[in-house]
């Protein structure tokens, strides 16, 4: 089986570009972030035909999460027990979708960005990736799981371009990275770093000035796995051409996928 994740900041804009990735990957399950979509507004005629159902949630502009599998889709979750809110007043956002997939329960995360240290959307990322461990515990560990998407957390400095640029910045920050390390420390596990190793190996560039030209990117996509998920993955590999924007229909988004083949 061959599961993806990828953030591809509107999924309106890039309905070619996911329809002709899933075909050239024979990707069987696809969790993707940033839809930026409803229900009722995803293009799902094209990936009906090719014989993927979807389960979403999402609103009109901002977050949304969506999962395609061809492999089934049951058990379906829209959040995570006790997942925070934001806002004023607080409402829940588009930010997790699981279901079960092919005997795999499979979570498409979108984790808060945090914008600022001092801004009250950190203090909510925190809480919520508390949460969400707090969830991850028990039978999710003992099952074939995977917590996959943008975690927006860089945890190691090669995982940035230059840690002097961020050395204020929100993703890099010690309770991020604690919290991020507390799902390893819990027993899941990285199962990408290990088959796409070494520094300079991004999943997301900005637009700004020609980032991914430089390479300058930042490495803040994961899939992380139980136990038993992590024994049966034989590879994985992010699809850097997915970012070109000489490549394939249509401009990129600013994340690359991330693909991984079990057994």
């Amino acid at each position: 089986m061959r599961i993806a994740t990828w953030n591809v900041n509107s999924i309106r804009s890039r309905i070619d570009r996911v329809e002709a990735f899933l075909q050239r990957h024979e990707i069987d399950v696809l969790a993707l972030q940033e839809t930026k979509a409803r229900e009722d507004q995803l293009p799902l005629m094209g990936l009906q035909s090719l014989g993927y159902e979807v389960a979403a949630a999402g609103y009109n502009q901002w977050n949304g999460v969506a999962l395609i599998s061809r492999v089934g889709l049951e058990d379906v979750q829209v959040g995570f027990e006790e997942m925070p809110q934001f806002g004023d007043p607080l409402a829940s956002e588009a930010r997790a979708i699981g279901a079960v997939c092919g005997g795999v329960r499979v979570w498409s995360l979108y984790v808060p960005n945090g914008r600022k240290v001092d801004d009250p959307h950190y203090a909510y990322k925190l809480d919520w990736l508390t949460r969400l461990r707090a969830a991850a515990g028990g039978d999710w560990l003992t099952e074939d799981t995977a917590l996959v998407g943008d975690w927006n957390i860089a945890p190691l400095d090669e995982d940035v371009f230059d840690m002097a640029q961020f050395k204020n910045s929100t993703h890099v920050t010690v309770p991020e990275r604690e919290a991020f390390g507390s799902f390893i420390e819990a027993g899941y596990v990285d199962v990408v770093r290990p088959h796409t190793p070494g520094p300079q190996v991004y999943t997301y560039w900005d637009y700004y000035r020609q980032r991914f030209e430089r390479n300058r990117g930042l490495r803040i996509d994961f899939v992380l796995g139980s136990p038993s998920f992590a024994a049966r993955v034989t590879g994985a590999f992010i699809d850097t051409d997915e970012r070109d924007p000489a490549q394939g229909q249509g401009s990129p988004s600013d994340h690359a996928p991330v693909i991984v083949d079990l057994t």
